[in-house]
């Protein structure tokens, strides 16, 4: 790993401790204004203090971040369905590595599909920016995710992970499941949660503990 590929994961992992606080608000990409991110600055900006790293959309990072943040920026690369389409994971590159380079982001985010129609076409898609990201030094987020007819469990999160890892994912984001050391201990990689389903704060914070207390580096909630 090069210099400029570790400076960059230690913006976004924190070398003081090993763990991040990733703010997602990248929902925009396909499902539009969702409620509380019409205005994503508002959101935003007061919880700016509070986070290590933003995950977010060009579009949304030109629109409403102001250029002067010192947060690290993991932006989202992949897209290209909507909530209202028949595939919502069927998702291909939108950004290139080389605007990824021009918005100064310290790592991508690329999504992949594990167990359904367009698995391959996901993990392709993956693995080509995977090789774009190492020319320039840039770190990939795999954001996984399995087909609707798999359950969320450690055997499927543990597929999904170790095969993002595998194909040279440099950190890892997937669901907190029943049984979550067996994701950890499978992925050779950082792994951080998703927020998943909207929930009660003081479960969400339990599920936050739970994860690092099994192994994960941290969040990547909005």
């Amino acid at each position: 790993m090069d210099w400029g590929m570790k400076n960059r994961l230690s913006r976004i992992i924190k070398p003081k401790d090993g763990r991040t606080v990733m703010l997602a608000v990248d929902h925009g990409y396909f499902m539009g204004p969702t409620s509380g991110l019409e205005q994503l600055d508002h959101m935003v900006n007061p919880l700016l203090p509070y986070t290590d790293t933003l995950m977010l959309t060009r579009g949304a990072l030109r629109d409403y971040i102001s250029p002067t943040i010192d947060v690290p920026i993991v932006l989202r690369v992949s897209g290209g369905t909507s909530i209202i389409g028949p595939e919502l994971l069927h998702e291909g590159t939108v950004v290139s590595i080389e605007d990824a380079i021009r918005l100064n982001a310290s790592g991508v985010a690329y999504s992949i599909l594990v167990g359904a129609e367009f698995e391959r076409e996901t993990i392709l898609g993956m693995t080509q920016y995977i090789d774009e990201a190492e020319r320039y030094g840039i770190p990939v987020l795999a954001v996984t995710a399995v087909g609707k007819e798999m359950k969320r469990d450690a055997r499927y999160m543990s597929l999904a992970s170790r095969i993002a890892a595998e194909l040279g994912a440099h950190v890892v984001k997937t669901y907190y499941v029943s049984e979550f050391e067996k994701v950890i201990e499978s992925c050779p990689v950082p792994v951080v949660i998703a927020g998943g389903k909207k929930q009660p704060e003081d479960e969400a914070l339990q599920m936050a503990y739970d994860a690092i207390q099994a192994g994960a580096i941290g969040v990547d909630m909005g």
